[in-house]
């Protein structure tokens, strides 16, 4: 099969390299792609959000597959443009995508169907919600942007200054434009955090190996929230009883659910789950893999990818079996200094030739530039340095031995991924 990947992220590059490994992989593409996805793939200067642009690439490709992988194309309906050009398409329909693209929407569904989730309330007048915030009497809650905002509209506010600065920013400065048009406030839930990505057909749900993401800038958990600086899998607090009950209670309903509004889910499902003393709840859904989750779990797939992602778009999942390997596996993000506020780009990178790092470690590309045979720098996360092993702690050893291989001016990381709670 020749397949059409859309993005150009450290996903995206973790994506085409297990797609690299199935029997079935023809001719690969990637749009826009990136400096390191281009040494994998055929790379072309078309949008991740330009729909039209994209189908006309992929009729001009004759491509047989478009893998959609960011959620902005997702919502906008890249998938039901493909399918009306009779492109086999894998992700969700807009009318499913909106599970991530509309916190409201993801909400409310919880609470029709009675799936665990913090308490909410949704406003979209920013003197509202600053009343209900100091109704409540407690002042730590969550405020979050309705829309897409690129991994960053969630803020964790442990006062009233907190949150007044949170509802501010998103309703009044709309630093998310449209995305802050309404906000939903819930209760602060506490407890360890895990990720589950999930394969489905809409009417099938195989769960992958858990994960679980470092989204704080900075060592021990601090600073402002990223888009991701690190990941680990299987997350140590995600045992067989959380997995029985999530299923039940959780992963099954959520797909049913959306059966029963009329918006089968088809593609990859992201569960972001806390541990809380009343046991697993709902944060977030994603309507695609996540970002760095997914450069340590599809590692860990045995199962021929392509054969999943076709049982898939066929709505025949039930007839495969999906296999992951025991081993587990960590990423540690390198990112620009000043991520994820401003920064500067085109720092060349070193150590990134063909021995520049150690055995059973593999760099994934985020934000670089190929210019002339050298990599440098493109965005705020550059580079997700993985690696498996048979324990967590080996694993963990071996990236941050890679890592140290590797350098560019102003290169900031975090020191502790793996290695405390999160």
């Amino acid at each position: 099969m020749d397949i059409l990947v859309v993005g150009g992220g450290g996903r995206e590059h973790a994506i085409i390299r297990k797609l690299k490994e199935s029997q079935y992989c023809g001719k690969l593409y990637c749009a826009p792609g990136n400096g390191g996805i281009s040494c994998d793939a055929q790379c072309f200067d078309v949008k991740a959000d330009d729909i039209d642009g994209m189908v006309a690439l992929a009729k001009e490709l004759k491509v047989d597959l478009v893998f959609v992988a960011p959620d902005d194309p997702l919502s906008a309906g890249m998938v039901d443009a493909m399918e009306k050009e009779g492109i086999a398409a894998f992700g969700p329909r807009a009318n499913a995508a909106v599970i991530e693209g509309s916190k409201v929407f993801a909400k409310r569904l919880m609470k029709k169907y009675n799936i665990p989730t913090a308490d909410y309330e949704v406003f979209d007048k920013p003197e509202e919600a600053l009343r209900y915030i100091r109704r409540r009497g407690r002042y730590s809650v969550v405020v979050k942007a309705d829309g897409l905002a690129l991994g960053k509209g969630v803020s964790l506010c442990g006062d009233y200054y907190e949150a007044k600065a949170a509802v501010k920013n998103i309703m009044v400065d709309r630093v998310f434009g449209k995305s802050g048009d309404r906000v939903v406030i819930e209760e602060f839930l506490t407890g360890p955090e895990v990720s589950v990505l999930a394969f489905t057909d809409g009417k099938t749900i195989y769960p992958m190996v858990s994960s679980m993401d470092h989204k704080r800038v900075f060592d021990g958990n601090l600073g402002p929230n990223t888009g991701g600086m690190g990941a680990i899998s299987p997350n140590p607090y995600y045992d067989a009883k959380t997995a029985e009950f999530c299923m039940e209670k959780i992963f099954v309903p959520t797909i049913e659910a959306m059966r029963a509004e009329g918006r089968p889910f088809k593609g990859c499902l992201y569960f972001g789950l806390m541990i809380t003393a009343d046991g697993p709840k709902v944060i977030e859904y994603n309507s695609r893999f996540g970002d760095p989750e997914t450069q340590v779990v599809l590692p860990l797939l045995k199962t021929d990818f392509i054969e999943i992602i076709t049982a898939i778009i066929e709505e025949r999942l039930d007839e495969i079996s999906v296999e992951w390997s025991d081993e587990a596996c960590a990423c540690v993000v390198l990112a620009s200094g000043g991520y994820p506020g401003e920064y500067k780009k085109g720092k060349k990178i070193e150590g990134l030739d063909a021995g520049g790092q150690v055995k059973g470690a593999v760099v994934y590309h985020a934000g670089t530039r190929l210019v002339d045979g050298e990599f440098y720098t493109n965005g705020g996360r550059v580079l997700g340095v993985t690696a498996k092993a048979d324990t967590l702690d080996t694993a963990v050893d071996r990236a941050y031995k890679a890592v140290h291989r590797i350098d560019f001016d102003d290169l900031h990381y975090r020191r502790d991924i793996g290695k405390i709670p999160v």
